[in-house]
Formats: C-alpha cells, structure tokens, sequence
C-alpha cells in the first residue's frame, strides 16, 4: 500500500480529534448529572444550577455554555421535551397584503387554494393556480382592489403584470416567515430550556421548533402561536347592546328549536341581573324557549362594559348568532360595525366566559395597537395580583392620553385585546393617562405574566402560527430509550465480533480492531458536526456495526480464493484490494447504498433525518477503517510472518466446492415469487395498511395506566359523542400501555382546541386511575414520570400529505437513480433490470407481510415515516447484495470461466455465497437484536428490516439473477459461449 506513513499519521490525528470533540460530550453529561443530583428531581433547580455555571469555565479553558455547545446532542425521543412545526399562515399573510381585499375572486381563489392544496405543494402555490383558474385573465393580481392598493404602492404598480407581481409576492411571503422565524427565535431563547433549537424547513413556511426538557405542554403551545396582535377598543356598555340582545334572541326564535337545557349556574358573585331587569324577567318567563337568552349564565352590570356571562362550550354557537347577516341588521345605525369578543378564560371559574361589545369602525382598525409598545414586564398591581406593565413610544403616549382621557370624560371602559381575547376592560377614574405607561392586569399567574410580557417584548407574528405537527416526549421515556439503544448497541457488538473471530480467526480480530476505531470516528464526526443523536440514530449506529465488517468481508473472501489459487498470502492480500480484486464489488455496492440514504436524507423528516445521517456517515467511516485501517493491520501480520488463513479450522471449507444449479430452479422461484406477490395485492385491495398518523393525520398518545387495562374498554370510553366521537386504542408494548389515536379536530391548529383535547382525554380517563390525578400530572410531563400521557404527537392533514408524497418519491427516486448508476457501472440494462426486479419484489414482499399480519401481530406495525425508512434501507443491501453476486457475474461472463452460459453465471453465484452469506448474517444478527432490546417504539420499523434483509438475499440470488439472464440476447448468449469454448480449445 502506497503512502502507508501517511494514512497511518492521518489516521492517528483523525482519532485524536475524535476522542477530542468526545470530551466535550463526557464533560457535559458528567455536569447534567450533578445537576440533576442537586435538583432531586426539581427541573426549575436543575435549570438555576446550570445556568449558574454558564459562564464558568470547566474544560480546557472552555466555559460550560462553550461545551454544551461542542455536545452530542440528544434528540427529544432520548431526552425529552417538546416538537412542533409551526405553519405560518400564508393565507393570513396574503389577506393582510391585499388589505383584507373584498374582490370574490380573491377570496374564492383563498378558498379553493386552502381545499386544493396537494402534498409537497406550498400554499403560495396553490393560490396562484386557483387565482389564474378564477380570473381567467380578467382580473389581475395588481388590480387596486387585490395587491395594487395603497400598502404595496411603493413595490406594485397597476400596470404590472401577474407574473411581475407573483414575483413580488414570493418575496414578501418569504420575509414574512423570516420575521416569523426571529420573533419566535427571541421569545423561545427568553422562555428558559436549555439548548433550544429553532429552523426554517426549506421554503415550505414551516419553522421547526424544539425544545428539549420543557415539560409543560400547554404553556409552550400558547407562547409559541400567540401572535401578540394587541389592541386597544374603546367598549359598549351592557345598557347600550341590551335591547339588540333582546331582539336578537326574537329574532333567533323563528328560526332556532326550542331547546330545554338544565344549565349550571356560574359561581354567585355579585351578577345577579340579566342585562337589565327587563331582560331578566323576559328571559325567566319562558324558560326553554330562548335560543340566545338561555345561554346565559350571569349578566353583566348596569355600566358594565361586560354584557353577559356565557359556559365556554357555548360561545362558538352565540359567535354563529352574532354573525348572521338577519341578525347584525337588527343593530342601530351608530353600531352597525360593532365587534363581539371573548374574554380571558378564568381558571379558578372554567364555566365562565364574559362577552364584550367593542366599538369597531368600517375598516376594523383599533383606536391604537401594539406596534407602539416599546417595553413590557412583568409586575403585580395595586392588590398584588400578577399584571404586565407596558410602555408605549411618544406616538403612543399621545394616542393613549387622548383615549383614557375620553374614557374618563364618558365613564367608559378601555378593553386591551390580545389575539382576539379580551384580557381586561377597565375604566379610567383618575382623568388622563400621561407618559405612555399602561397596564394589563386580569386572571394571571406569575408564569402567564412573564410569557406575556416575553410576547410583547418579542413582538407580534406577521400572521397565525398554527402548530400543523407535534410530539411531546417524557423524560423517563426518553431514559427508556438510552438505556434500549446501549443494550442492542453492546450486545449487537459483541455478537457480531465474536462471528468475525469464529469465522475469520485471527483475520476476525483485525477487522473487530477496524469496527473499533470506525465506530470512534463515527461518533467523532457527529460531535464535531454539532449532530443530534436519536433512537432510530442509534439504530443507525447499530446498523453500521453490521455494515462496517462487509467490506472486511468482501476482501477476506477474495483474499481466501486468491489463496485458493496457489497465490502466497502477500500476493493474496495485496490482489484483494485492488479493484479488479475487491475493490469494484466495494465501490457498487456501496455507491448504491449512499444513494438510497440521501435520498432518505433529503425526503425525511426529524428522527429519520438522523437515521439517514449516522447512516451515511458510519458507510464513509466503514469504508476507510475497511479499507486502510484493515489493510495496515493486515500487512502488519504479512510483514512479522504472522500465518493468516482468513478461516478457522472449523469454517475453512464452508461454502467451497458448492455447485447448485440456481437457473434450473428458477421456473419454480417465479412462480413463489408471483404467488407472494398475487397475494400482497389481493391483501392490499382486502386489507390495506396499517396507516399511522404520519399518512393519514391524527393524534397520538402514548399512555400508562397503574394496572393492565383492556383497550377496547379505552377505545369505547373515547368514541363517546361528548368525548372524541371515534378513537382507536391497542395495547404499545407492556399490557398496561396503550397507544390511543384520534382524528378529533386535527384540522384546527389552535392551542385552545390542542388544551381542550388534552382536558377530554383527561377527563374521560381519570377515573382509571387509583389516585386522584391532577391534570397536569396526567398531560405534561416530568422526571420519574410512570404513569399519563408519556408521549404526544399531532400531525395535520397537510404534513400527513406531504410525508406520503415524499414517501413516494423517495421509493421511486431512490430505485430509479440505483437503476441510472448500475446501467452506467456495468454497461448493461439487463443488469438494471434485473436489481430493480429483485429490488420491486422486496418491497412488495414487505408490505404484503405488513399488510396480512398487522391485525393480529403483538407490536405495532403502522406505515409511518419510520417505515420508510426502513424500506429504503432495505432496499440500499438489497442492491448491495446483488451488486455483489452481479460484480462476479460480470467478471465470469468477461473472463476465461469454461462452460455454457448458464454454467458461467451458477458458478459465479455459488463463489460468492460465502460473501453473501456472511454480509446478511451479521446483519441480520445486530437487527435481531435491536427487535428483542431497542424498544417498542422502534420494534415495526426493526421487523420491516428484518424481513427484507432476509428476503433480500433471496432475491439477489433467485430473482435478480434470473431476470438477468432471461433479458440477455441470444445472440449475446452465443457469443459469450464461443468466446469461451475458443478458450477451452
């Protein structure tokens, strides 16, 4: 080997900067454990300890915050938190541009992008294709009615036409989500997790947030999708809307059915009238038979910019009433644009919701808006309740003095709005607010407080986030899921260590010393790439292990058959890595194996993007410690005369002399082959798949019960009307386990419908529980976590689309690129075909058994994106194994092998057998053991490789082979068979 001093020098240096960015990730973990240890459980502790040592130094003249960052960071499936992906309204955003444009077009063009929009296919997109649909050329996009208005008159103009302003338009979509993406980074890095991480995905509008350790789910969804849209309205009092309410609730009667509810009255304070007198002795004469009236729970004081008091679960339905065109019309002159809201809901009294009348105008603007907010914090008011106190620029000292002075002219209110909430209403009793100094105060808890003054501070979202997929993991799951992966990882090692020395003898060792020093790289590299380490990661480092000693494999192979050949072991060794000798089945096997993991790189998603990322790396790190490190071990042992047989006594004849005539029984593999695949489909037509919520959307939630509970009894008690209306429960894992899925309104994104779902989960299953529960022991999550909800995730019908698009396109992408390069590599369609046959097979071989087993098998065996994943792996060593069989078949058909053309190509099957053999046993040794010990969340996706690995060899043998051979020509046959029978002559 030329340059050996080289490689060794890099090699060493590679090695030291590996265990150097390792430290880093020692040194960290050792700290997080002492702070755990002083926090006892305590996360706020745990989060003052480590801060507190920040800017300490701890390393090598390193503070601690510099060697947290140089970490092995570990995904949230290992160590907690929350996951969402936040979607920024891009129809919010285009409606604020237009002006809140009137012009039907427009709108029906919203409409019908919002019901159109196809997977993978951006709302921008969608709106351009629906706009063109609708105009057909008669309105234009810079009309002064859409875009062309007064708003956007420095950057459109009349004249221009649709495709200068779509133009225009990307690039003010664009900086909106970027504005999207710095408000919510400053509010995220103020909310107190360590190591958040917060990114654009791609161009989609989507913005990835993470944040590891934060426990309390409910809190993190409001402060991530409040927009912080504030407003100041000026309010209607209870004896200036009174009479409409009266006459709406007449009106209301002609047209709504009686309905007599028994209705659970608020907690007596002192609301004791409805609206007025007058308006409570109408509503008690004819109980039943009120559609609006009946509704109330308590009425508003008379001067009360409260107008009544109203059970949550109600409001939706009084919204639909209040917005009916018959209704709004029965408003006087003077009202005619007033604006209903909703106050802020009181936990200490969750039946009670107020509603206000705010003094809107025709354009909807507000007297003043949080734009001229320059500072907000955290306080506590004049009777020590928890407020937000707000300072305002000059603009908006001016404008706040001119308002709160004519609130304390008229005895009126101020309502401060907050994305649509009425946080308070109060009045001003002492004349004119000077200095631009407000406050907020209301139903706050300290924590609200500072996440509110957090938002205000951060600034208001360009439009609506709304959180289109999530996951909550526990910590102890997460714990869980460390201590699963560290046990397949020893043992998946060990094993396949123990085979290599069985097999290879002393050879075995040198090849476990290169799984050594590959797997120090490996980590290496991801440390010193700042990577995140996750389960199916971790199965991706388990699953190098298996892959990293078939290169080592593949030249002890043709180094024994070199010895075979009566060549000495120095010739023997050196011929085996040239490319004539193992290097050209090396190369295209893994060539094709690198291009399956980008293109699960570029299709996938979160956890799977870390699958593919140690997968990558750990096929780079294999082949050079394959190539080099064994080569230098190897000539070491040629060099000190060690005697090297590449076999032990006990495995040195296996697979010699082996001659079976795989083409003859070909007739009999297509027809079992046909048979499976005949079956699959008729199982697909009959049964389908399993679809997880990654397909079809939906939520999920992992939950623990005290004692094993019967699924079905689960699944009945959350199919209740009042509950979720359909709900599937099976039991994940331990039979006190259960995986409960719903597709109760995933189609609305906000954090209120998210909480509201939680409480009904809640709700319907606390009395399962021996101990009284409280909810946020239930929902959120913490250290020591046993029993509830040890894992949450939501995904929208949108990302559910765009998942099962990619999905698709990454199967098909990734076989037809395989095809591209094996027709450019060996010359020959044929041998294209004949992998992607082979290749077609597998992964219908793996549905059809997914689709006959998943009723009644004991793990879950749902097609999500971890499935994939699992496919396009397959499908990588499937190409690997039959590169291997092609690359000797190429070489027989291309050398002086004697015999017919079917004689050539059965022995070139049978001599690689050995190889074959051995690269799928000790992988199918580390999946083994990653189905029985790496865990019930990774169980379907290990089953999927296990099955095609092992129906991979096959096909590469029986499949793959044939096809080939049947596609050749006869008149290629013929010259194949003369060339070599000149040869035998």
């Amino acid at each position: 080997m030329q340059n050996k001093g080289l490689i060794k020098f890099f090699a060493i240096l590679f090695a030291l900067v590996s265990i150097y960015q390792l430290s880093f990730t020692f040194v960290t973990n050792n700290i997080e454990k002492k702070a755990k240890a002083f926090a006892n459980g305590d996360s706020k502790k745990e989060l003052f300890y480590l801060d507190s040592i920040g800017k300490e130094k701890v390393f090598l003249g390193h503070t601690f915050n510099e060697v947290r960052a140089k970490q092995i960071n570990k995904g949230l499936d290992l160590e907690g938190g929350i996951n969402v992906i936040l979607q920024i309204s891009v129809k919010d955003v285009l409606k604020g541009l237009a002006n809140n444009s009137k012009n039907p077009v427009f709108n029906k063009a919203l409409a019908e992008a919002t019901k159109n929009r196809e997977g993978n296919q951006s709302y921008l997109d969608a709106f351009f294709i629906a706009f063109d649909k609708e105009s057909n050329g008669a309105t234009k996009l810079a009309s002064p009615e859409i875009f062309g208005n007064r708003n956007l008159s420095d950057v459109i103009k009349f004249d221009m036409s649709d495709a200068q302003v779509k133009a225009v338009l990307r690039k003010k979509v664009e900086e909106s989500v970027e504005s999207a993406f710095r408000v919510l980074r400053e509010r995220i890095d103020k909310f107190g997790v360590t190591q958040p991480n917060i990114q654009k995905l791609g161009e989609s509008g989507r913005i990835l947030v993470e944040l590891p350790g934060a426990k309390d789910v409910d809190r993190i969804t409001k402060l991530l999708q409040s927009t912080a849209q504030l407003e100041f309205w000026e309010t209607y009092k209870t004896d200036e809307i009174g009479n409409f309410l009266l006459a709406a609730n007449e009106t209301l009667k002609k047209t709504e059915k009686a309905t007599v509810e028994t209705k659970e009255a608020a907690k007596k304070t002192d609301i004791d009238s409805l609206l007025t007198n007058k308006a409570t002795d109408s509503a008690a004469a004819k109980k039943g038979n009120n559609p609006l009236l009946d509704l109330v729970v308590g009425g508003g004081q008379q001067g009360s910019p409260v107008l009544a008091y109203f059970n949550p679960k109600d409001t939706a339905k009084v919204n639909s009433y209040l917005k009916r065109d018959d209704i709004r019309s029965l408003l006087p002159a003077e009202q005619r644009y007033v604006r209903f809201a909703w106050g802020k809901l009181n936990p200490k009294a969750p039946n009670v919701v107020e509603l206000y009348a705010l003094k809107a105008n025709r354009e909807g603007i507000p007297p003043m808006s949080g734009g001229v907010i320059t500072d907000a914090r955290e306080s506590f008011d004049q009777m020590g309740r928890p407020s937000v106190t707000m300072q305002m620029n000059a603009t908006g000292a001016k404008k706040w003095e001119e308002l709160t002075g004519k609130a304390y002219t008229q005895q009126s209110n101020i309502a401060i709005v907050l994305d649509n909430i009425v946080y308070s209403a109060p009045g001003v009793s002492s004349g004119p607010i000077a200095g631009g100094r407000s406050e907020i105060s209301g139903v706050f808890d300290v924590a609200e407080t500072k996440d509110l003054a957090n938002i205000l501070r951060a600034g208001k979202l360009p439009a609506s986030a709304e959180i289109v997929q999530s996951e909550v993991v526990g910590p102890s799951l997460g714990q869980q899921a460390i201590d699963n992966g560290i046990t397949s990882s020893l043992v998946g090692l060990l094993l396949v260590s123990l085979w290599m020395v069985f097999y290879y003898g002393k050879a075995g060792w040198y090849a476990n010393i290169a799984l050594a020093v590959n797997l120090l790289f490996l980590f290496g590299i991801l440390a010193s790439l700042g990577a995140v380490l996750t389960l199916p990661g971790i199965a991706g480092i388990v699953l190098t292990m298996g892959t990293a000693v078939d290169a080592n494999i593949i030249i002890y192979e043709r180094a024994k058959e070199e010895l075979r050949l009566g060549k000495s072991l120095d010739e023997a060794v050196r011929f085996s890595f040239t490319w004539r000798g193992a290097m050209s089945s090396i190369t295209d096997a893994n060539v094709t194996h690198v291009l399956t993991g980008l293109v699960l790189l570029i299709f996938g998603t979160g956890p799977i993007k870390g699958f593919a990322t140690t997968l990558l790396i750990g096929i780079f790190t294999s082949l050079f410690t394959s190539i080099f490190i064994t080569r230098m071990l190897l000539d070491w042992g040629v060099s000190r005369g060690t005697k090297l047989q590449f076999s032990t006594a006990i495995t040195k004849n296996w697979f010699t002399n082996f001659h079976f005539d795989f083409l003859k029984i070909k007739k009999w593999t297509y027809l079992f082959s046909g048979l499976v695949v005949v079956v699959s489909c008729i199982s697909f037509a009959i049964n389908g798949l399993d679809e997880g919520v990654d397909f079809v959307g939906g939520r999920t939630f992992q939950v623990k019960f005290e004692k094993a509970i019967e699924p079905s009894e689960i699944a009945d008690a959350l199919s209740k009307e009042d509950v979720f209306g359909s709900a599937e429960a099976k039991v994940f894992g331990d039979a006190n386990q259960l995986k409960i899925t719903t597709k109760y309104k995933v189609q609305e994104t906000s954090s209120e419908v998210d909480k509201e779902v939680n409480e009904k989960l809640y709700n319907a299953l606390k009395h399962y529980y021996s101990n009284d529960i409280s909810y946020d022991k239930f929902v959120n999550t913490f250290d020591g976590k046993k029993i509830g909800v040890l894992q949450a995730s939501k995904v929208s019908a949108a990302v559910s689309d765009d998942i099962k698009t990619n999905s698709y396109w990454a199967v098909l992408g990734s076989m037809a690129i395989v095809f591209v390069y094996l027709m450019i590599s060996f010359r020959k369609w044929q041998y294209s075909l004949g992998a992607i046959a082979a290749v077609a097979h597998d992964v219908i071989f793996v549905l059809g058994i997914y689709s006959l087993c998943y009723k009644f098998m004991p793990f879950h065996m749902e097609m999500d994106q971890h499935f994939i994943a699992a496919i396009l792996t397959v499908i990588g060593y499937s190409m690997n194994d039959t590169v291997i069989v092609f690359d000797r078949v190429r070489e027989y058909l291309a050398g002086n092998t004697k015999g017919h053309f079917n004689d050539i190509v059965n022995k070139s099957i049978n001599t690689t057998l050995s190889r074959t053999i051995n690269t799928s046993l000790t992988l199918l040794l580390v999946l083994l053991i990653m189905f029985i010990f790496g865990g019930e969340s990774i169980r379907g996706f290990i089953f999927a490789m296990l099955v095609g690995i092992t129906v991979g060899t096959y096909s590469s043998l029986f499949i793959a082979t044939p096809v080939l051979c049947d596609t050749v020509t006869k008149k290629e046959r013929e010259e194949i068979e003369a060339r070599h029978n000149k040869t035998e002559e």
